[in-house]
């Protein structure tokens, strides 16, 4: 194949003695002679010879290659099968908190499992079973019985047919309600905020009869438009809404695989001016569902996320998975679909 280039006299250094000058290209040298020189300077175009031709097609065509693998691991990304599958996060008395979950919010207990070898027993909570709803995994390290929260923890939402009972009851059970039932401002839906035994705090949305029932994630964010990007990128969420709150200086958008009102989402706040928040050592992680966990480290990595645990099996178990950070140093655990189900069963 042939090629040219045009080139001003400006370009080379023609007043030196050598013979020769040499124009250089990536892990390669074209020679350029004297007599090419002298049509460089007839404004003659510069032919190069069929090696350095075969090198510059080479570079555009790995180009060309790298472009559309970029847009087809993207695309793989919006079709891959995904779902929030847990959020981890650690308490300091396990039965304690498994007694608040049950009998105040009306959860169920999936599951225990305890490893004494690392020294921490997880608590599986829900509404349903963890192969078709989001749920909560906590982690009770032996011998630690207080977390800081920090303060870029937001809570977690969950929809309940009526709100002021369930304010009432937990009142009952001793909770801790840190705003009463009413209107959401700007709105209709009545909310109320309560706190766990250890701090968490949990927004109650009034829903009737809503398919997911623990139906929000909040995490308060540096940059808005930066993690929208990335979760819609990276993680093929889509952007449900946002929504500007100018007198209380502060901006959500919700994120998620399917609509708000039947799946769990992610709500990211930005507070006017804050660019960084104290994550505490409370909050972990969430859990989201795959069906390769290889690709999906790939695209994260392809948009400038970060990876923390390179993609494959888990020791023990075999369950395929990959951790990330997002921007803001979130971490998110991806799972294997069908290891995910065999861990289950």
């Amino acid at each position: 194949m042939a090629s040219s280039i045009h080139a001003s006299l400006s370009a080379f250094n023609l007043s030196g003695q050598n013979p020769t000058r040499r124009l250089s290209f990536p892990h390669q040298i074209c020679v350029v002679s004297q007599n090419n020189i002298s049509n460089l300077k007839a404004s003659k175009p510069l032919r190069l010879d069929a090696k350095c031709a075969r090198v510059m097609a080479s570079r555009s065509v790995s180009q060309a290659s790298r472009a559309a693998t970029t847009e087809d691991v993207l695309e793989w990304v919006k079709q891959d099968k995904r779902r929030m599958l847990h959020v981890v996060y650690r308490v300091g008395d396990l039965e304690r908190t498994i007694k608040f979950y049950t009998e105040c919010l009306g959860m169920k207990l999936l599951r225990k499992r305890d490893i004494p070898e690392e020294r921490y027993t997880n608590a599986f909570l829900g509404y349903g079973p963890e192969d078709a709803q989001f749920v909560i995994e906590l982690t009770y390290n032996y011998g630690v019985d207080a977390y800081d929260i920090g303060n870029g923890f937001g809570h977690f939402g969950i929809a309940v047919d009526d709100v002021e009972k369930t304010v009432d009851l937990i009142r009952a059970k001793g909770g801790k309600i840190t705003r009463e039932p009413g209107p959401v401002k700007g709105g209709s839906t009545i909310i109320a905020f309560i706190e766990d035994p250890d701090g968490y705090k949990f927004e109650l949305l009034q829903r009737a009869s809503s398919p997911e029932p623990l139906c929000q994630l909040m995490l308060r964010v540096g940059d808005l438009n930066r993690s929208i990007e990335f979760y819609e990128k990276a993680f093929g969420m889509e952007l449900l809404r946002t929504r500007d709150n100018p007198e209380q200086k502060y901006t959500i958008a919700m994120l998620g695989y399917g609509p708000e009102d039947t799946s769990a989402v992610l709500e990211l706040t930005y507070n006017y001016g804050v660019t960084e928040y104290d994550k505490g050592n409370g909050y972990a992680q969430i859990a989201i569902g795959t069906d390769d966990v290889y690709r999906t480290a790939e695209a994260i990595k392809l948009v400038g996320g970060k990876i923390t645990r390179e993609p494959g099996p888990l020791p023990g178990i075999n369950t395929k998975i990959t951790a990330c950070l997002d921007p803001d140093g979130w971490k998110t655990v991806f799972v294997d679909n069908v290891d995910f189900v065999k861990e289950l069963e």
